[in-house]
């Protein structure tokens, strides 16, 4: 009887990733200050830094550049467009029209040329002046420009590093994107800090501990709940590692979404070495699940999508405080010694 009770309980958990965990209260939580040590953080983020992005730099959501119609962002201080050309593929020009400067934002888009909204000037990739003058990639979930800044050494690349992610046919994807008052390493620093998640977001993370023989400054591997209210959560392992030094990216390597991705893009917006500098975090989700429920959520996507996006928003509104802050800290630091 214990072993077919046994069998019974280990095949419930299997099917059914919600645990009872309830929440830690403050005043029992133990603090994680100890772990998250200055050092290590700074360790971690400078492996990162040291990582090019061969000038590649996330400006956006695939699903932003609509055909027939133009998005300007601003990247490392530059103004880009970008549109789509009649096959649908993503390029990218400078964002301001030759003739006589107008900001190329919400243009309409005519059989791959860009009608600037004061002249009506054509711009594109054969027209002359020829205007696709950025590399562009569209990687399915988020578009890419090569800009730079390029690292010193490093040499441009035909396409950015993208992370390893579930197959589109059996994923679910959501990003946001917010700005922040801090530089891309701010962003990263945060991401490479998982010691603060029980802590500043108690509604969404608890039971987190780092693996410290597994992890390294290379490589964070951590176990986590996720919160589902005070009384359930669901428990999965995680690993981040940063690709290039504006990306963290999280991967579920053991527990419910086994293989989905969580990936963290800084994006400057001012030029290097400009205070106070501006940042877009662009958060990409791209969640998988063998479980039935997950493909009824996948046909629901556009029903679905808000509550994640919201979810993402909350939580980074409180990460972006800490990067802002940290930031602060830092230019306060420099000044006093200048």
């Amino acid at each position: 009887m214990a072993l077919w009770r046994t069998d019974l309980q280990r095949e419930a958990r299997e099917r059914i990733p919600v645990r009872l965990m309830p929440q830690t209260p403050p005043d029992r939580l133990e603090g994680t200050w100890r772990d998250a040590k200055p050092s290590r953080i700074d360790a971690a983020v400078a492996v990162a830094m040291s990582r090019p992005t061969h000038g590649w730099l996330v400006a956006g959501a695939s699903e932003e550049v609509r055909a027939g119609r133009t998005l300007v962002r601003t990247l490392a201080g530059r103004e880009v467009v970008l549109w789509r050309d009649e096959d649908g593929s993503l390029l990218a020009g400078p964002g301001h029209c030759p003739h006589l400067g107008a900001l190329l934002a919400d243009c309409d888009v005519v059989r791959g040329e860009v009608l600037c909204r004061w002249h009506g000037m054509p711009l594109g990739k054969d027209t002359r002046p020829r205007w696709a003058t950025y590399t562009a990639h569209d990687d399915g979930v988020l578009v890419w420009v090569r800009v730079g800044p390029l690292e010193e050494g490093a040499e441009p690349t035909e396409r950015p590093v993208v992370a390893a992610r579930p197959e589109a046919a059996s994923a679910l994807s959501s990003v946001v994107s917010l700005v922040a008052r801090c530089e891309p390493r701010d962003i990263v620093a945060n991401r490479l800090d998982p010691w603060h998640g029980a802590w500043l977001h108690p509604y969404a993370f608890s039971d987190l501990s780092v693996d410290d023989e597994a992890s390294s400054d290379e490589l964070l591997v951590l176990d986590v709940a996720y919160r589902l209210g005070k009384r359930f959560a669901v428990p999965v392992r995680a690993e981040f590692a940063c690709p290039d030094s504006h990306t963290v990216v999280m991967t579920i390597t053991g527990g419910e979404g086994e293989g989905s991705v969580v990936e963290t893009h800084a994006t400057p917006v001012t030029a290097p070495g400009t205070h106070r500098a501006t940042t877009v975090m662009t958060e990409a989700v791209v969640a998988t699940s063998g479980r039935r429920g997950f493909q009824v959520a996948r046909a629901l996507a556009p029903l679905v999508r808000p509550g994640m996006k919201a979810s993402q928003r909350q939580l980074w509104a409180d990460d972006l405080e800490y990067a802002a802050r940290r930031y602060l800290l830092r230019r306060r630091e420099a000044a006093a010694r200048d």
